[in-house]
């Protein structure tokens, strides 16, 4: 600048320090407005316990869901009429729910808020239909309940083309080798839902029987063990959100434990996931207010 005359530096000088105003009236302003304040927030904000326990963007489940709602409407379990009937919005299905019933090459199924219920309905319909000796032998046919018809998990199964029970272990949906029946039966005695005090082993109501039908779904495509469990308990939490936002409430306040550090194992178990145990919870904390969740039917 040395070589330049006084009025040059001068007129430098102004030009510089105009822009250095505007600059900190736009960063003032910027400080101010409502939007970019809340911008800032809900960029820095860590996640809600909702959307921790409940994740609203929905989870991947590891497993290819295939041609398995086409085999279910060719043989009955799923009348589509009535599918369709149920789910259709302004005179049709919606895309992924027409996916899931007729496409033969479907990917991983995805659960979300908005979809719980259907994913509900469809993994009910395989675990009824698909054949398996825990429907066979199992709790299902202890003779003191007066046989498998009379549960919530078949007579309340209305979405097939006829009785429920004509389709009871009936089709071979998904074809498991001895080791994959075996850990299905082992991880079923450890999966409890709030709805009532049985394992998915005694799947009585649709969350049982919908839980078996993965726990299936997941051996066959050779989930590990545990995976299972930490996916059972994400299915169940879209299933019963009240219930488990209450337990991650309970574990956090009581115990000082996050929600990512649960042992899903264990949080799935009789003492937190079966309606006595989850009266045991209720007796600690108090609930969110939130009354979401579903029934035992269709």
């Amino acid at each position: 600048m040395k070589n330049l005359n006084m009025e040059e530096k001068f007129k430098i000088v102004v030009i510089v320090s105009v822009i250095v105003f505007l600059v900190y009236v736009s960063l003032f302003q910027a400080r101010d407005n409502p939007k970019t304040r809340n911008m800032a927030t809900i960029a820095n904000s860590e996640p809600t316990l909702e959307e921790i326990v409940i994740p609203p963007n929905g989870v991947a489940l590891p497993v290819r869901w295939g041609n398995l709602g086409h085999q279910m409407i060719k043989t009955g379990v799923i009348d589509v009429g009535k599918f369709e009937k149920l789910y259709t919005i302004n005179g049709k299905l919606d895309e992924e729910t027409e996916k899931l019933l007729s496409e033969t090459n479907n990917e991983n199924i995805k659960i979300t808020p908005r979809n719980s219920r259907l994913i509900l309905n469809l993994l009910w319909a395989l675990g009824l239909g698909n054949k398996n000796e825990i429907l066979e032998k199992g709790p299902m046919m202890d003779s003191r309940y007066g046989g498998a018809d009379r549960f919530a998990s078949t007579g309340g199964w209305t979405l097939a083309n006829d009785d429920a029970m004509d389709h009871y272990s009936r089709h071979l949906f998904i074809i498991l080798t001895a080791e994959q029946q075996k850990l299905v039966e082992l991880v079923s005695q450890n999966i409890y839902r709030p709805c009532c005090g049985n394992s998915t082993y005694f799947p009585d109501c649709n969350h049982g029987m919908a839980i078996l039908g993965l726990l299936e779904l997941m051996a066959s495509q050779n989930v590990s063990e545990s995976e299972m469990y930490k996916i059972a308990l994400q299915v169940n939490s879209y299933w019963f959100p009240d219930t488990y936002l209450t337990i991650a409430k309970y574990l956090k306040e009581k115990k000082n434990i996050n929600w990512a550090d649960v042992d899903s194992k264990e949080i799935l178990g009789a003492n937190y996931s079966s309606a006595s145990g989850y009266q045991q919870v209720l007796k600690q904390v108090a609930p969110p207010v939130n009354n979401q969740g579903q029934s035992c039917g269709v």
